[in-house]
């Protein structure tokens, strides 16, 4: 049981955020790379050179240099055991995001400096609070001229609404970045010098004795000033506070010259949480319980586009998973036996015999699971919180463009709806299929997808966007169908209302008033 503790306390699971272009992925290779997961980090804009980023591996993410989908890389660094989960920056993805936040303990934040905060970072943040992920944040490009360090902060206090604590300082920027002052190690990280002369160690004043070149820059006396105003308005330096979500540790650097990544790891080590409890139908559930349990968050088809397979990303919530043990399926009433699981370095795949509680791993889906899906053993049935819906905004009529692919295209549909991107309809006079998404990049991956993966050509005509509302019951008179207020099926056979506008809904509802109608969003 000591054992099995020991290595749950050493897990540290999260997911890095942020707008695109800021340089997550970036950051996610330099981590790897520090953790001895890969040799050679390929950075997102090297296409002449033909390397790619480790943790993009699906085709279309290398023709447009962009995360689609997250993908769940492990390490060993310090003695600890580091799951990280690369989600995809861009704005039209944000469903596959929610949700892999439902699986991670922490979350490391990157900001643009030249930038500030951006749109899609504050949405991904605002879920972070929602949940109480402790947030840590990395102030990048520093190599770059960017926008003043306080004015990054308080930019950062303001329009979050979360108090910070720099545990380190840039001197300078640009063309005259020199390096960081590290308040927490109580030294300075100098830029681009030999190995070394990397850290200078400071006084007890926090300054550097006796002569030393930096000390003869004017951006070192100004360094100290701004330090001295920190240490004097700050906020103060708490643990406690930062495991409850409530203050941030930021840190400064750059992640494609890989200055600042090293020092942010260490210390991000040191202050992550490890696997945190969950709630459940039966109360919470101590990671550290013996009993495994674990939920899916996520399933990706044709990870292996060679064996057509599917796999179900499982975040381990308590106890110990050996390959071959029988787990529970609460929601269908069935028993499972998990032959087959993986670990994960982006494409490139391992068996895993055992993992525990904080750990992510993949599991073969024979088209069982459903994202959501809670595992467990012996007895218990309980279930973990449900995942976020999201309400498509975008639809598309969707046909197979040669009438005899169709084998073809229903497979490749059914598929790739079951990754939760998607979302699919059938109109219920005439049984047309449509697909609902967030975002119009889900359109063109899909369409990328059943050409490359399923050999399936499709049409796809624009519906426009339309405000999706599930009818509660199923009782229903199908004649309230029209134009304006589409009556559709969703892939559960539940009753959906697809309304031209918000106008068409309001009419609808005063003409119905027994139709009560729901948005999964909101409901808990």
């Amino acid at each position: 049981m000591s054992n099995l503790k020991d290595e749950v306390l050493s897990r540290r699971t999260f997911a890095i955020i942020s707008h695109p272009d800021a340089g997550k992925t970036t950051l996610t290779e330099k981590l790897l790379l520090f953790g001895g997961a890969i040799r050679d980090a390929g950075t997102v804009k090297g296409k002449k050179t033909g390397k790619f980023a480790t943790s993009d591996w699906m085709e279309i993410e290398k023709q447009r240099g962009i995360s689609v989908t997250s993908s769940v890389m492990q390490f060993d660094y310090n003695g600890a055991r580091v799951n990280i989960l690369d989600t995809p920056g861009h704005q039209d993805f944000s469903e596959d995001t929610y949700r892999t936040l439902t699986a991670v303990d922490s979350a490391v934040m990157i900001i643009d400096s030249a930038k500030g905060i951006e749109e899609q970072t504050l949405k991904l943040f605002k879920v972070c609070r929602m949940r109480g992920i402790p947030i840590f944040t990395f102030m990048n490009k520093l190599d770059r001229q960017g926008r003043a360090p306080l004015e990054l902060l308080a930019e950062l206090e303001e329009v979050m609404g979360i108090e910070s604590y720099p545990m380190n300082w840039p001197i300078g920027m640009g063309k005259e970045f020199l390096g960081i002052y590290d308040r927490f190690n109580n030294r300075i990280e100098q830029f681009r010098v030999e190995e070394n002369d990397r850290f200078v160690s400071l006084n007890e004043d926090g300054e550097i004795d006796g002569d030393h070149t930096l000390k003869e820059s004017g951006l070192y006396d100004q360094t100290l000033e701004e330090i001295m105003l920190l240490n004097e308005a700050g906020n103060e330096f708490s643990r406690e506070r930062i495991a409850n979500g409530e203050l941030t540790p930021v840190f400064f650097g750059s992640a494609l010259t890989n200055f600042g990544v090293q020092t942010f790891l260490e210390s991000y080590l040191q202050f992550a949480p490890a696997p945190q409890p969950r709630q459940s139908t039966e109360g919470e559930i101590d990671p550290l319980s013996k009993d495994f349990s674990g939920f899916i968050f996520k399933i990706q088809a044709n990870m292996n586009p060679a064996h057509r397979d599917r796999i179900a990303f499982l975040r381990i919530c308590s106890g110990r998973f050996e390959r071959g043990m029988n787990v529970n399926v609460p929601r269908i009433g069935k028993q499972i036996k998990l032959a087959q699981s993986t670990q994960f370095m982006a494409d490139d795949r391992s068996t895993v015999n055992e993992a525990v509680s904080g750990d992510i791993i993949g599991i073969y889906d024979p088209g069982t699971y459903q994202i959501g899906d809670t595992l467990t053993t012996g007895k218990n049935q309980f279930q973990f919180e449900r995942l976020p819906q999201f309400t498509p905004e975008l639809f598309v009529r969707v046909t197979a463009k040669n009438v005899m692919k169709q084998k073809h295209f229903h497979k490749g549909i059914q598929q790739l709806v079951q990754e939760g991107a998607i979302q699919l309809f059938k109109t219920v006079k005439t049984d047309e299929y449509l697909l609902g998404a967030v975002g119009q990049l889900q359109f063109e991956v899909f369409e990328h997808r059943m050409k490359n993966e399923y050999n399936t050509e499709v049409l796809m005509e624009r519906q426009g966007s339309k405000i999706a509302r599930w009818v509660d019951g199923d009782e229903l008179n199908e004649n309230l169908s029209s134009a304006r207020s589409l009556l559709v099926n969703d892939r559960y056979e539940k009753k959906v209302f697809l309304f031209e506008n918000d106008f068409a809904l309001r009419w609808f509802q005063d003409k119905n008033p027994d139709v009560k109608l729901y948005n999964p969003m909101d409901q808990e």
